[in-house]
């Protein structure tokens, strides 16, 4: 036994070569005049930018609401179910098939062709788009070691999906956890076993590290992953730039009218309810994108509101508080252009906060103020919430407490843990890009709004995950109350139109389904191709994706699926048609339907002051 080849020993011996023939590959140009004085230069960059920036921290003090602080993550990572997965016997098996499956495929390349002299690309039991690059086949080490932890990373979420002898929520936490571990994990995020990244830094002399050191600290102290120029945009001037004015506000919220760019508009005006966890122009990016400017072009009258990022002069904020504010812009828009009622449109949060609100007016005899409700990917059915849900467990609430000791959530927390649901695209492929290969930034807007955060009240945001996420209140008659008055979401009667992405990870499509089960009133549903955002903001001018139409009566979403109609393209012209069956009247666009007309006073031009506060 003891002349056997210890196998890890020969691996590292296999990697050890693989470096040399890698550096050695380029010694003729490393030997160079000037190479060694170059790479010298280099080290002394990396290290006087990292002890500037260490200097820097401590002059300031540490940073308690900077979600870069690995100190605060693994204070939310207590709350995550720590029992170690039983082993699966099957999956065991499989192991050590595909084990030696890899080991003959590298046997393959190695010899350089294969048994029948065919070719000898390697058989590999596991393709991964973050291996796609031909340089990690191109030496067996490198394909040994990303083929062995793609095998390895599929057993061991295999085992944690295994586990028994735990709740479901628990065992869905710990695949979670389990996930989010090896995703951070992979051999692509490191310097030294990246062969990329290696070939990169040795044909810039390193200064792709320079520049990836530059971008991390620059990350650093902003305590926030960069995913685009942020220099490469500006608010009003190339996106947000639908006209309008603000006409009204409140301490909480801005609201918007935009001009009419035709001479009809509908009788019933459109009050839009973007969500408050982020700025509202996901709906106005660029005009083509615009979802406000495409509606504006239908000949709609379109009022957006736009809410204020939390500070501490919000810290006692609640629930109550987004209700009451979203009948206050509903009775304005009533009383500006005198009219009895409004279309609705409640995004994400601010849809779950509009059912309650729809709730509220039918208990109180005003449901007659909205003539319709649209729900752009909003749970309240929260037992099928998705991912999210493990980060509502009894700790994580705590936390919420601890981070915010000025009453208001920052910003950066939510973003980190809304990247935290898809690590391996919105952290590790940017630790990658941005940090080791120093890659500069794309300019793109949706990333930039990704990354314009908005700061949320805790009391709110504590009682939300609590109330609907965790115990899931909100679809118990008069169980919750709001601004007063009990919420029983069977009382609703408005029509609705409920639209679901098929992709979508932050509000499962089979969640936002659940809302027809609730509501008492006509309602259509429709599934759109994508997700939470793109399958929302689908231009039709883009001819991108597709939706579903059927049976929104079917008694499951797997029903509804397969008896529905599928649709090339955009749902926004379908739910146009829906609108306007049930009012099509239309009225000359004059008077407070051009806001800041004669006589007529508003605040700013949009997209106001609010959206810009940080």
């Amino acid at each position: 036994m003891a002349d056997r080849q210890d196998p890890f020993a020969a691996f590292f011996d296999m990697q050890g070569e693989m470096m040399r023939e890698m550096f050695g590959r380029f010694v003729p140009e490393a030997q160079q005049p000037g190479a060694i004085e170059q790479w010298a230069e280099t080290a002394e960059q990396l290290r006087a930018m990292w002890l500037d920036f260490t200097e820097e921290r401590l002059a300031k003090g540490p940073d308690p609401a900077n979600p870069f602080d690995p100190a605060q993550w693994a204070l939310l990572a207590q709350g995550w179910a720590n029992a170690a997965p039983a082993p699966d016997p099957a999956a065991a098996q499989k192991l050590v098939t595909e084990g030696l499956q890899v080991w003959q495929g590298v046997a393959q390349a190695m010899l350089g062709a294969a048994p029948d002299g065919e070719s000898a690309e390697p058989d590999l039991p596991r393709k991964d788009r973050r291996f796609a690059d031909p340089a990690w086949q191109e030496h067996p080490a490198y394909l040994l070691l990303h083929q062995t932890y793609l095998m390895l990373a599929d057993y061991v979420v295999h085992s944690a999906k295994s586990v028994r002898g735990v709740p479901d929520e628990q065992r869905a936490q710990l695949e979670f956890a389990t996930r989010t571990l090896l995703e951070a994990m992979s051999p692509d995020n490191f310097l030294a076993t990246n062969p990329v990244v290696l070939r990169r830094t040795i044909e810039t002399g390193g200064q792709n590290l320079v520049r990836g050191m530059r971008h991390l600290i620059d990350d650093l102290r902003r305590g926030q992953l960069t995913h685009t120029d942020s220099g490469a945009f500006a608010l009003g001037e190339n996106i947000a730039t639908t006209p309008g004015k603000v006409v009204y506000e409140t301490p909480l919220y801005q609201l918007i009218q935009y001009s009419p760019s035709t001479e009809q508009v509908l009788a019933v005006p459109l009050v839009i309810f973007p969500p408050w966890i982020n700025r509202f122009y996901i709906l106005d990016l660029t005009p083509k994108k615009s979802f406000i400017k495409w509606a504006v072009d239908q000949g709609l009258s379109v009022f957006v509101v736009s809410w204020k990022s939390a500070d501490a002069s919000m810290k006692d904020v609640t629930w109550d508080d987004y209700v009451r504010a979203q009948v206050d812009a509903i009775d304005h828009v009533r009383a500006r252009l005198d009219v009895p009622a409004v279309h609705t449109i409640g995004y994400c949060v601010a849809g779950t906060t509009l059912a309650a609100t729809l709730a509220v007016l039918a208990r109180r005899g005003e449901a007659e103020k909205v003539r319709s409700a649209t729900f752009f990917t909003a749970q309240v059915d929260f037992e099928k919430a998705g991912e999210l849900l493990n980060f509502v467990g009894d700790r994580q609430i705590e936390m919420i407490g601890k981070l915010a000791p000025e009453g208001y959530l920052d910003g950066r927390y939510l973003a980190a843990t809304f990247n935290a649901l898809r690590s391996r695209d919105l952290i590790w492929n940017y630790v990658v890009s941005n940090y080791l290969l120093g890659e500069d930034y794309p300019a793109f807007d949706l990333l930039h709004w990704n990354g314009d955060v908005t700061n949320l009240p805790a009391a709110w945001h504590v009682a939300y995950l609590r109330d609907l996420y965790r115990d899931n209140k909100l679809v118990v008659p008069n169980a919750l109350v709001a601004d007063g008055t009990p919420v029983d979401l069977t009382r609703i009667q408005t029509p609705a139109y409920i639209q679901a992405g098929r992709e979508d990870h932050i509000a499962p499509a089979e969640s936002v389904w659940r809302a027809t089960r609730h509501f008492r009133g006509d309602t259509t549903f429709v599934l759109a191709g994508s997700g939470h955002i793109a399958g929302v903001v689908n231009p039709p001018a883009a001819n991108k994706y597709q939706h579903w139409t059927g049976d929104s009566a079917a008694g499951s979403l797997e029903e509804f699926i397969e008896g529905a109609s599928e649709h090339a393209g955009s749902w926004w012209p379908h739910w146009l048609a829906w609108l306007e069956a049930h009012d099509p009247a239309r009225v000359p666009a004059k008077g407070k339907r051009k806001p800041g007309g004669k006589g007529d006073r508003v605040i700013e031009d949009a997209p106001g002051r609010y959206v810009k506060t940080r």
